[in-house]
């Protein structure tokens, strides 16, 4: 659901780029509840996984293909703020690298990709997480279903921002009933990638989930009078995989679909291009400005072989989301440390 330039028109791309700048500014504030030792490093590799899953783009109709957006993954394993910042980070790598995404529509992309999945996806997780009973199978679930519901909460804001300032002449419920039809399908893909990634995490080092963090039920006394909590249940025993193996795992995971599975990826037009084309507004559409970079398009300019063209510049965007990224979690997480200091 990137979208391009030349879809919104200037007011409700400025309106978009002014709330998309005040989502992240507030995010960066509360992520400092969310970067400890364990998710800082953690948001670095959930920001280069979604980059490099955001590359495999898979069918859902006949013509049409989705990707993952990753606002409730990433929610889901290193907190609802952090997430905003993960996806936005992706979203700039994308735009500014490999001109994927409009620049004057980056405002737009992060409010949708970002604010609107991280917060919807959370909010459905929270609710199942408040209404079943804690568990891992719980956290599968709630993973899945949030990640189902924001991908169409995503389709449904970008229905109101085009009615609100739309360049083509096109009825909105059309395009909604378009958008919201094939998005919902996306939204499946969405969700099984996400139960599967975070299940996944939960086997290994389920501390390292922060939407599992206290799924260890306290310890009850059982008395002739009823049941009485205990304050101070057992501690629970020490992971026996430590972070280190964990990051070097899922980097070397994010890789390899960047560098080698992304070649199979489909190449049908993913659902927002497909609506485009289909209602006849992608003539709007305009060029990148950054059309002509070194990686714009997903490929190693003057490297003739496409995979191996592909493959690298996959391997490279892993790597700069990576760096960019930690840069960013680690500065939030070091100002959390000097306020705790003072």
């Amino acid at each position: 659901m990137h979208v391009p330039d030349g879809f919104f028109d200037v007011p409700v791309s400025a309106g978009a780029g002014v709330v998309a700048a005040a989502g992240v500014a507030v995010c960066l504030r509360r992520a400092r509840r969310e970067l400890d030792d364990r998710t800082a490093p953690m948001a670095g590799l959930v920001a280069a996984f979604i980059f490099a899953v955001q590359m495999l783009n898979f069918p859902v109709a006949a013509g049409t293909s989705g990707h993952l957006l990753g606002g409730a993954l990433a929610a889901v394993l290193v907190g609802p703020a952090t997430a905003v910042l993960c996806v936005a980070v992706v979203l700039l790598v994308q735009g500014f690298f490999f001109a994927d995404g409009g620049l004057t529509a980056l405002g737009v992309n992060i409010s949708l990709m970002a604010i609107v999945t991280a917060v919807v996806g959370w909010t459905v997780f929270r609710l199942v997480s408040r209404t079943a009973p804690r568990s891992r199978t719980a956290v599968v679930v709630g993973s899945f279903l949030a990640a189902l519901v924001s991908v169409p909460a995503a389709a449904l804001a970008f229905t109101v921002l085009f009615w609100l300032g739309g360049t083509a002449p096109i009825e909105v419920s059309s395009v909604a009933a378009a958008m919201g039809g094939v998005h919902v399908l996306i939204g499946l893909g969405e969700g099984l990638i996400t139960a599967l990634t975070v299940s996944s995490v939960l086997a290994v080092r389920p501390d390292l989930v922060y939407g599992a963090r206290g799924l260890r039920a306290p310890l009850v006394l059982r008395t002739a009078d009823g049941e009485i909590p205990v304050d101070n249940p057992a501690p629970s025993p020490a992971p026996k995989l430590g972070i280190r193996p964990v990051l070097v795992g899922g980097g070397l995971v994010a890789l390899l679909l960047a560098g080698v599975v992304s070649f199979y990826a489909s190449s049908a037009p993913d659902g927002l291009n497909k609506v485009a084309a289909d209602k006849g507004f992608n003539a709007n559409e305009k060029p990148h400005d950054l059309e002509n970079g070194p990686l714009a398009g997903y490929g190693v300019s003057g490297v003739e072989n496409e995979r191996l063209s592909g493959g690298l510049a996959g391997i490279a965007g892993v790597g700069i989301t990576v760096l960019a990224g930690g840069a960013i979690f680690f500065t939030v997480r070091r100002r959390r440390r000097d306020e705790a200091a003072a």
